[in-house]
């Protein structure tokens, strides 16, 4: 076999593999990508049947308002984390 053509079923098997790891990760992306619109979505009209319910400034409007800042904060968080984990993964190669 010569060295052209080793090097060309390398080649492809790396472009292979790498297609494989992106086409896997991808979707998991997706899906905590929804999940967070989901969750935050929730949280708002879990707000805003409190304000309707109890009032703009009551107990329960707080609490909901509570909920949906830590809503927001967690997905911030996952993404923050997740592009940190990229740059890194990126430096290292």
């Amino acid at each position: 076999m010569s060295l052209r053509r080793l090097f060309g079923k390398t080649m492809m098997c790396v472009m292979l593999g790498a297609s494989l790891v992106v086409g896997v990760a991808t979707p998991a992306l997706a899906d905590r990508d929804d999940r967070c619109r989901r969750d935050i979505r929730k949280a708002e009209q879990n707000l805003e049947k409190a304000l309707r319910k109890h009032g703009e400034r009551s107990r329960q409007a707080e609490q909901r308002r509570r909920q949906l800042e830590e809503v927001r904060e967690r997905c911030h968080m996952r993404d923050r984390d997740h592009d940190r984990d990229h740059d890194r993964d990126r430096d290292q190669h």
